[in-house]
């Protein structure tokens, strides 16, 4: 994979001209989407900017926002040749700070579960995952060094598992969602993937204009509280084998680790997520699922048929159990710095017939607590198994200072 950070240090001290950086970018894309599929639509030719933190660096933007040089035609045919006059602030953010959008990588249509064409880059003959599905794979393939996704439900942090990739999904609203089509509004989110989690703390600053969010030149040690999720049920021998990895490697590293038991009332959001994310949807896709509806990808269709039934009440409910189950988990938080769990239930599914399941990441979007996916195991067939540190609603450099210590425990 192509590393931020290492691209960055070369333009600094000369050994590397942005212009250099982005046709290394180029000519990664040529060799390799052919056979992985990431881009919708990118350019042949680019220029670096000449200053900005992160002049040289190529980003690929997902297809559900908005770019101004390029269409965002949402994965559906409904918005077929759709070009927005203005890109949305999240791309101008990453425009201030020098990067060069390299191109638009494939999403689920309306970043929902309808499937791609994209292959996972480790192995052709599985998944990357979705709905952020170009990102991953375009930053897993080491044809770039930075793409945008977005996670509604899993769709950050359980590709960047299944493509081997570092990733974060923010705390909620770190980055604006303006711009972006909207699936739930108090569940999506804007998040960054990248080789490595120094290369996400770049990345991130950059966008942010938040020096705090760099690592620190010596990380501390955190204490590390692991949640099993048991009322996601339980992961497959791929998952269980990441958590111990990672569970290890950290211990060995002087990280106090305990196993902690979360309230009921979180596992009660957890059941509720659906309810929040399909009430909203039917306000979101209002005008394409009455106007477009033969036209609307198949199982997003079928979601909100099955889902109409929801009323306001319950809603109304769900946004209260939400709101309760996040002043129980900063209470969780005063045992521990982090958590660990899973990013995924297991490796990437074979074919292309799913992107796999979000359950073990649902419930930290309702949240709205920073997650980060290290990659911790890589299981037969080549395919790579992350594990996610999450922090404090806010502790986004928390949250990434603790999943470089995991990464280089993990290295050691």
């Amino acid at each position: 994979m192509i590393s931020l950070a290492d691209l960055q240090r070369r333009i600094d001290t000369g050994d590397l001209t942005p212009d250099a950086a982005i046709a290394q970018s180029l000519e990664a894309i040529a060799a390799h989407e052919k056979t992985v599929g990431a881009f919708v639509c990118r350019a042949d030719k680019s220029r670096a900017a000449s200053n900005g933190p992160l002049r040289g660096i190529a980003v690929g933007i997902k297809d559900i926002i908005d770019t101004a040089d390029f269409p965002t035609e949402m994965g559906s045919p409904i918005y077929q040749g759709n070009r927005p006059r203005a890109d949305a602030p999240v791309v101008m953010a990453l425009k201030r700070a020098g990067a060069t959008i390299i191109g638009k990588t494939t999403t689920t249509a309306f970043a929902a579960n309808d499937l791609t064409a994209t292959l996972n880059p480790h192995n052709h003959g599985h998944t990357p995952g979705g709905s952020s599905a170009g990102s991953a794979a375009a930053v897993g393939a080491g044809m770039i060094p930075l793409a945008l996704g977005t996670q509604t439900g899993g769709s950050v942090i359980r590709p960047a598992s299944f493509c081997g990739v570092a990733a974060i999904k923010p705390s909620y609203r770190l980055l604006p969602t303006v711009g972006v089509k909207c699936f739930s509004w108090t569940l999506d989110t804007v998040g960054l993937f990248a080789a490595g989690v120094a290369d996400l703390a770049l990345g991130l600053s950059a966008m942010t204009n938040r020096p705090e969010l760099m690592l620190p030149a010596s990380l501390p040690t955190p204490r590390i509280g692991i949640v099993t999720q048991e009322f996601a049920g339980v992961p497959e021998k791929e998952g269980a084998e990441a958590l111990q990895v990672a569970a290890r490697a950290v211990e060995r590293a002087g990280a106090p680790v305990r196993t902690l038991s979360m309230p009921e009332i979180i596992a009660e959001a957890w059941r509720l997520h659906p309810i929040v994310q399909e009430f909203e949807a039917h306000q979101s896709f209002a005008w394409e699922y009455r106007e477009n509806y033969d036209a609307m990808p198949p199982l997003l269709r079928g979601r909100l048929d099955e889902s109409k039934g929801y009323t306001p009440a319950e809603y109304d409910a769900a946004i209260a159990v939400a709101g309760r189950a996040r002043h129980a988990l900063a209470d969780l938080f005063g045992e521990v710095d982090v958590l660990l769990t899973v990013s995924a239930p297991g490796a990437a599914p074979k074919g292309l017939s799913s992107t796999g399941d979000p359950r073990y990441n649902r419930l930290w979007t309702l949240m709205g607590v920073p997650c980060v996916n290290v990659s911790a195991h890589v299981a037969d067939g080549g395919l790579p198994v992350g594990v996610q540190l999450i922090a404090p609603f806010g502790a986004d450099a928390k949250a990434l200072a603790a999943a470089r210590f995991v990464e280089e425990a993990l290295k050691r």
